[in-house]
């Protein structure tokens, strides 16, 4: 997460004005909020959705790749409105 914030700090969000501090609180909180995501995402389609569709071919799998992909945009627009902000 170190080297995501780094990277992000320097070559994604190089205009961000907030004190490093607050950049990084905010950071891991919308890292955290992906992560819960990830997890709804993920267990949503596997239990739930994938079952009434009648959907058996890697389940657990497809499910997972979803549930990661998931938070790739809202992560962002929560980097750019809070973690990186100027």
């Amino acid at each position: 997460m170190i080297t995501a914030f780094v990277l992000a700090k320097l070559f994604v969000f190089t205009k961000s004005t907030q004190s490093t501090g607050r950049s990084v609180f905010f950071f891991t909180l919308v890292n955290l909020v992906a992560v819960a995501q990830t997890w709804v995402v993920s267990v949503g389609l596997a239990y739930y959705v994938f079952p009434r569709l009648a959907f058996t071919w890697h389940v657990r799998d497809i499910a997972h790749a979803v549930g990661v992909a998931a938070p790739v945009f809202t992560s962002y627009v929560g980097h750019k409105k809070w973690s990186f902000k100027h």
